[in-house]
């Protein structure tokens, strides 16, 4: 069975400062080219019947320094909008609602958790048409990935909180027998 390959971009400003980033159109720091490109080294010996990203520059920068060809950008794959929170990290929101979580509480102007799901649920449901031809490669952001991770193994979107992902890291959504599985997390 066909395996889904999915990539989170590499290290921006604000990553690397655990900042809220969805809409602003950040690059990559030295150290995010550096790891995008290892990430080429991983994916060398791969081929791709598809590959989509986000249309986000961090993304598209992962995926060339990654070796990969963009077959088409997917604004489903866009990371989640956090509205009024965006650049802030958590600590800060916290320090105005005590024990906030993008998982479970609302994000003013933003999406909720079962928004993302239904953009999750929309790349999920264009990758499974393309499988039958090979692998495809999703580039894209940590809580997007996050959520259609639990989307593909049938969990509500908020259940994205139990996959920590790192930047410019490889995970494997894949098959057993005709069951949904997750292969490889954050490598």
């Amino acid at each position: 069975m066909r395996e889904i390959v999915l990539l989170r971009h590499g290290q921006t400003d604000w990553s690397a400062a655990g900042r809220h980033t969805s809409f602003t159109d950040l690059g990559l720091t030295a150290e995010g080219e550096r790891q995008s490109a290892h990430l080429g080294d991983v994916l060398a010996s791969r081929a791709f019947a598809a590959v989509l990203s986000s249309p986000l520059r961090r993304a598209q920068q992962t995926a060339v320094l990654a070796g990969l060809t963009v077959t088409a950008t997917d604004d489903d794959l866009l990371e989640w909008n956090y509205g009024a929170y965006e650049g802030r990290t958590t600590a800060e929101i916290r320090k105005e609602r005590p024990g906030w979580s993008v998982w479970t509480d609302d994000s003013p102007g933003g999406e909720s958790a079962a928004q993302v799901g239904i953009r999750a649920d929309r790349v999920l449901d264009r990758v499974r048409a393309m499988l039958p031809s090979g692998d495809v490669a999703l580039v894209g952001h940590a809580h997007q990935l996050r959520v259609l991770t639990a989307r593909w193994l049938g969990l509500a979107p908020s259940a994205g909180a139990l996959f920590r992902l790192e930047t410019a890291t490889l995970s494997v959504l894949g098959y057993e027998r005709e069951n949904a599985v997750l292969l490889r997390w954050n490598g």
